[in-house]
């Protein structure tokens, strides 16, 4: 699969009238890129078909919305075009994915513009939300020179903005809808927020979960009084059932994001962020999953501020959105990542992808390393730990102000979510640093003779060595791996040519993500295997998964390494290596295929071939 990578030889990467100040002609080169290709660097979009005018319903609660075919007429779909995510990429902090707005808004479009600004004005999501507060993050804007405030939508009730297009779709059904019920599918936040709607509305609520959900999460759907269903290994699984189940029991399905209601209550963020703001706001910056809070928050702050920028930020393993707005259409994800599991959505919401193509200024994107080291900035600004995803916009805030070297403006932030599975917490502690750059993860070939070790320490020098491991090896060469806590990427070049200059071959490995889950825990265990394939696999976290995977490969292929790693309801990272014939690969991939995780063969991967063999 291509990598649509973005090099300085292409055309103006900002239109001037989009981005002014920050128009450039050329993006450096990052390192994730496998190659260049001359792809332009946005998109010409054309506008989808408008949704049916909003303003010409007496409500949107006077129909039934157990299906969005209710409430919005749409042209015929194409098939989707299923992308992998690492097919975008470019340098963190970069606005990418910048829709090309050619085509003029027409009357329907002003219509259902102020539809949307008249609709979220009147919102009546305070019944159940807080006004959540604007805080100036000190600390942060004293190191990056740049105003950072923080919208702490994590203070909300649930510790989460979810409540607010939940309560808010709700409180618009008819009497005769609310009596039937509601039906949600959400391992997270939008089953807090539907089941707290529903008992401030005295309605029942069916919560269908998958399986994996960690019981502290459906426990604490219970208490506030939903009936929880446990279903299915997956989400894709939960929601077809709820679907199903909404219909046979005539139960109104409250959709995550996508659907105008949903998209209005968020919206009153971006309501509330201008009324606090009381100073020029040069940019807002909002974690995208489906696009329901993006949505909402341009469809208010545009029409009001249309100077202000809207920036989404997602992660590099689950930017759907951003190649969506790429492709100029909606696309699928064939796999995504779930550190940040609030927002890891494999296809973004057709509403929702509608507004942010006409509304939104770009798409910041930052690694699983950034995050960590947000949630570990906004523990020391406010002692608060945010979940990954309600991390993800501070740390794409502080991307784009180092990128673009951004000086003394207003920048705000939405700490959208402060759900976080404790278990996540010893991952996140381990990349902070990492995502800090205060510390690097190395690897240096030192001879096997005396006094090797000695100096291979003084030419490391004054910097500290956070972590090492070495095993003796019976080659006349030995890999040794190390972390040292870095100030300065200066200081780190300067090292590193130190190594080579006395004929030390040095790696710096401080962002594969395969070496910092797993390598670095396998030290010693150097050898070759004959016809090894290596896999990185995600184990659903419910038991017996271990055996259902064992079922499927044992005892016909030898097992010859396991890395087990669990993430909370994530799923476990698991790296597995099975001794497999060539002959016998197409079989290998039909068992992996059937037993229904993701995996992906990472065989051929350097760091493994340097580290392990």
């Amino acid at each position: 699969m291509e990598t649509l990578c973005y090099s300085p030889s292409q055309a103006p990467l900002f239109r001037q009238k989009r981005l002014g100040e920050l128009a450039r002609t050329s993006v450096p080169k990052t390192n994730n890129c496998s190659r260049e290709l001359p792809i332009k660097p946005f998109i010409t979009a054309t506008l989808s078909k408008q949704a049916e005018e909003i303003s010409q319903k007496p409500s949107l609660a006077a129909t039934t919305v157990t299906s969005r075919e209710d409430q919005l007429t749409v042209s015929p779909l194409p098939s989707r075009k299923r992308v992998s995510p690492d097919s975008l990429c470019y340098p963190s902090g970069y606005v990418g994915a910048v829709p090309d707005r050619t085509v003029s808004s027409g009357g329907d479009d002003i219509i259902n513009a102020m539809s949307y600004l008249t609709n979220i004005l009147s919102s009546k999501v305070y019944d159940v939300a807080i006004e959540s507060p604007l805080q100036l993050a000190t600390k942060l804007s004293e190191r990056l020179r740049v105003n950072i405030w923080l919208k702490r939508e994590d203070l909300q009730p649930v510790f989460s903005f979810k409540l607010r297009g939940a309560y808010n779709m709700m409180a618009k059904l008819p009497k005769e809808l609310l009596e039937k019920g509601v039906i949600c599918s959400s391992a997270g936040n939008h089953a807090q927020g539907v089941a707290l709607a529903s008992k401030r509305l005295g309605c029942s609520a069916v919560i269908v979960m998958p399986v994996t959900t960690p019981e502290i999460k459906w426990r604490s759907v219970e208490k506030l009084g939903a009936t929880v269903v446990l279903v299915g290994d997956s989400y894709d699984e939960a929601q077809a059932y709820a679907k199903n189940r909404g219909n046979e029991e005539g139960r109104s399905f409250i959709p995550p994001f996508d659907h105008p209601d949903v998209i209005m209550g968020q919206g009153t963020v971006g309501m509330e962020i201008v009324r606090q703001m009381q100073r020029p706001v040069h940019a807002i910056f909002v974690p995208v999953g489906g696009g329901g809070l993006i949505a909402g928050i341009a469809a208010y702050v545009k029409r009001v501020s249309p100077e202000v920028k809207v920036i989404g930020v997602e992660p590099t393993d689950a930017n759907a959105m951003a190649l969506s707005l790429h492709h100029g259409q909606r696309v699928i994800l064939d796999q995504v990542g779930g550190f940040a599991d609030g927002v890891a959505v494999k296809e973004v919401g057709e509403e929702t992808f509608r507004l942010c193509k006409e509304l939104i200024d770009g798409v910041v994107l930052v690694s699983r390393d950034s995050i960590c080291a947000s949630i570990k900035d906004m523990f020391e600004e406010k002692r608060s730990i945010l979940e990954p995803a309600g991390a993800l916009a501070l740390a794409g805030a502080e991307a784009y102000c180092k990128y673009y070297g951004l000086k003394g403006e207003n920048v705000v932030a939405i700490t959208s979510g402060a759900n976080m599975n404790f278990d996540k917490l010893r991952v996140v502690t381990e990349l902070a640093n990492v995502g800090r750059k205060q510390e690097a993860v190395l690897a240096t070939v030192l001879p096997e003779e005396n006094g090797s070790f000695k100096h291979f320490c003084q030419l490391v020098g004054h910097m500290n060595i956070t972590e090492f491991k070495y095993r003796c090896n019976s080659d006349k060469g030995a890999v040794v791996l190390y972390s040292v806590g870095v100030h300065t990427v200066s200081e780190l070049r300067a090292m590193k040519k130190r190594m080579e200059s006395s004929k030390l071959k040095t790696y710096n490995l401080t962002e594969s993500d395969l070496v910092k889950d797993h390598l670095r825990y396998l030290m010693g265990g150097r050898s070759n295997i004959e016809n090894e394939v290596l896999c990185r696999f995600i184990f659903p976290e419910r038991p017996g998964a271990l055996m259902k995977f064992l079922d499927s490969f044992s005892p016909r292929w030898n097992i010859s390494l396991f890395h087990y790693r669990g993430q909370g309801e994530t799923g476990a990272n698991v790296l597995v290596g099975m001794q497999v014939p060539c002959s016998d690969m197409d079989d290998f991939h039909d068992c992996a295929n059937r037993l229904g995780y993701e995996y992906t063969v990472v065989t051929n991967d350097e760091d493994f071939q340097l580290l392990m063999h």
